[in-house]
């Protein structure tokens, strides 16, 4: 972890921290309970959600919304903007004068703050147990997706839908048709869903860049299925997660060409499994986002700076993609095409068994 050249470990000045909104969302204690415990290389800071102390503090922190504090900001305070939802849902119309930093899932923020990371070993080491595992056995079940946020302009629901022509699709939470899965039980229900199925709809509300979140990094990677993902570009998940560890449907001209490729995978443990040769070459890692914001809080070097435009870089055009539903493009277009078209009923003839309902609830999604 980066640790500022001229750094002065037990004579540092100390630096304040101002959680403005918001703060009892974040899973951090007040004063340097975010820092010594963590082990934080510097560790010269602390934490406050004392408004009243606003005007003297090092870092003023907005997260999700932006509300002014009421004073001026100088160049000895940086003012930062702390954003975790999607860019499609979450606009902003602050001026690039007031934000000096960015702290946001997009790789090119200021401080990147991801869902997840992924950091590989030592190619040295050995992996143990994961190069014998047949991962698809004692798998009955095809596809399974947990959503319960049922209309979203990227059509992950009506994607599902049209997937489940091709191969078996069993959707769990309010949207689907097994709607009773117990929130305090979510652990042990997506282990029945390990158990059972090979394949798990990781598909985002919101298709942006950089947008990975849970669905893919708790309920996808961390389980023995192989997820299918929705939402951020291909070189998105190429950036933060294990290699060959997904399927992105970007790939796929439509969801019946998606399902052509499941039941290959399906029906060839070999080719399913290779999916999971990543498992045990490294692991997740926590990014410890208060240690790196104190860092650069202590770096002379890191200059607080006016961002550039920073709703235009947020949310403006080609940030976040809305569906208009391309695969009905390639269905049209099949239709007057070649016969190398696979049509639909020999697709549906190829489907998987139906599946039954016995299952819990939660809110996913």
């Amino acid at each position: 972890m980066f640790i500022p050249p001229r750094y002065q470990y037990d004579n540092a000045p100390i630096k304040t921290i101002l959680l403005y909104n918001n703060w009892n969302n974040w899973k951090v204690s007040v004063g340097q309970g975010g820092f010594v415990p963590n082990n934080c290389p510097v560790n010269r800071c602390v934490i406050t959600t004392n408004r009243s102390e606003a005007s003297n503090v090092d870092a003023i922190i907005f997260r999700n919304e932006f509300s002014h504090p009421g004073h001026k900001n100088t160049d000895k305070q940086v003012w930062i903007m702390l954003v975790t939802e999607s860019a499609y849902y979450m606009k902003f119309d602050v001026d690039q004068s007031i934000v000096y930093w960015t702290a946001t899932y997009r790789h090119d923020s200021d401080i990147v703050v991801p869902y997840g990371r992924w950091a590989y070993y030592n190619p040295s080491i050995t992996q143990i147990g994961h190069l014998t595992r047949n991962y698809a056995k004692n798998k009955t079940k095809k596809v399974a997706m947990i959503v319960s946020n049922c209309h979203t302009d990227n059509d992950r629901l009506e994607y599902a839908n049209e997937l489940s022509k091709y191969i078996s699709v069993d959707i769990y939470g309010k949207c689907g048709q097994f709607k009773t899965i117990k929130t305090n039980r979510i652990d042990r229900f997506i282990e029945m869903l390990d158990r059972d199925y090979k394949f798990y709809l990781a598909f985002e509300n919101s298709n942006c860049i950089d947008y990975v979140t849970g669905q893919f990094f708790v309920k996808g990677l961390q389980y023995g299925m192989l997820p299918i993902v929705m939402g951020g570009r291909q070189e998105d998940y190429e950036r933060i997660a294990p290699e060959k560890s997904y399927v992105h449907v970007g790939n796929f001209e439509s969801p019946a060409r998606l399902a052509e490729y499941l039941h290959r995978l399906d029906a060839d443990d070999g080719l399913y499994n290779e999916y999971f040769r990543w498992k045990g070459t490294g692991e997740f890692i926590d990014t410890k986002f208060f240690c790196r914001l104190c860092a650069m809080l202590h770096d002379d070097g890191v200059r607080a700076r006016g961002h550039r435009n920073f709703s235009d870089w947020w949310s403006g055009p080609g940030v976040c993609e809305q569906s208009v539903r391309p695969w009905t493009m390639a269905v049209d277009d099949a239709e007057d095409g070649e016969d190398d078209e696979v049509s639909s009923s020999q697709l549906d003839s190829s489907a998987g068994d139906d599946t039954d309902n016995d299952t819990d609830d939660e809110n996913a999604d």
